[in-house]
């Protein structure tokens, strides 16, 4: 991370690596014509893996300079164990979905669609089987959700 505040004639063999590695990952991004990125809450938080995949690809100074997502179609698909939707409990302790939107979304400027999918520990955890009902519901909603997702995202043209 240090390569990119570091000027480039000072590059050490391994900073010249990270700002290359950097680069190739804007540059995968930008080329695609659509993108789907599948992340599930990890204990209230981002996947160690996805966060370190984002602070990578900032790295490239392209990445934060300019929205070098602007407009791409892309769709975030994400699950969680329990719920986290307004008037759960737990409302508020999803500390994954409102960042990953806000990066993939806001800052690199990508026309963002979110499948969210909840309860998904609900017939793993017994301490859950009193929401059977509303689990059901949801994996309806994020059935359908997908769907349409899926279908925006099979409608666009590709190029031959």
């Amino acid at each position: 991370m240090s390569a990119g505040m570091t000027p480039a004639e000072e590059h050490t063999a391994e900073q010249r690596e990270a700002v290359a590695l950097a680069a190739t990952l804007v540059d995968e991004l930008r080329a695609a014509d659509a993108l789907l990125f599948a992340v599930p809450l990890y204990n209230f938080g981002v996947s160690q893996h996805f966060k370190t995949y984002v602070d990578v690809v900032l790295a490239d100074p392209r990445a934060t300079t300019e929205p070098f997502l602007a407009g791409k179609p892309t769709v975030l698909a994400t699950v969680r164990g329990g719920a986290y939707g307004a008037g759960t409990p737990r409302e508020g302790w999803d500390h994954s979905t409102p960042y990953l939107r806000r990066i993939i979304g806001d800052c690199w400027g990508a026309d963002l669609t979110v499948v969210e999918r909840e309860f998904t520990l609900v017939g793993v955890n017994p301490a859950l089987d009193a929401f059977v009902d509303q689990a059901a519901q949801m994996h309806a909603g994020a059935l359908q959700s997908a769907r349409e997702a899926g279908r925006a995202l099979g409608a666009l043209s590709v190029p031959s």
